[in-house]
């Protein structure tokens, strides 16, 4: 034990030679590949780094690009909706006017047929009243008179009605 407590130059020597040559061969052989390990894993991970900010970028952008057509469509949306209010309230506007025009040609019909059959039934009054003129003129008479005697008695008392 007292051994392992001196000094012994000769083993010094070889200690630090050993000690240098392993050190030289893990500096020339073991350093590096550990140095270029840890680049390259450094590297990869910046590559990496740098396509998740790209994907990240890419997806923002499809997002935006997104949220964009959805705000198009919904104003298609809203710009079809009015339209088609707009076009229900045209179509209905024109089925009034319509509706209209054909309640106001029956209306004239019903007016022009009523008129027609007024002066049917004041032709058909007429006639009867000369009818009644000329039987009681007969009467009075006494004596069935000529068909002209007829006829101007007739006009006589058609105009005196009408001037009723």
């Amino acid at each position: 034990m007292d051994g392992l407590l001196n000094p012994n130059p000769g083993l010094m020597i070889w200690t630090v030679i050993s000690f240098s040559v392993i050190l030289f061969l893990i500096l020339k052989f073991g350093v590096r590949p550990i140095i270029n390990a840890i680049n390259n894993r450094e590297e990869h991970l910046n590559s990496q780094l740098e396509q998740a900010e790209k994907a990240n970028a890419n997806a923002q952008k499809l997002l935006e690009e997104n949220e964009e057509r959805i705000a198009n469509a919904q104003g298609e949306m809203k710009e079809i909706i009015s339209n088609g209010r707009q076009q229900a309230k045209d179509i209905i506007d024109k089925a009034n006017i319509e509706a209209s025009e054909v309640a106001r040609k029956r209306v004239e019909q019903a007016a022009k047929e009523i008129d027609r059959e007024k002066q049917i039934a004041i032709k058909e009054l007429r006639n009867e009243v000369a009818d009644l003129v000329i039987l009681a003129t007969e009467k009075v008479i006494n004596e069935k008179m000529t068909k002209e005697k007829d006829s101007s008695l007739i006009e006589k008392s058609i105009e005196g009605i009408s001037a009723n």
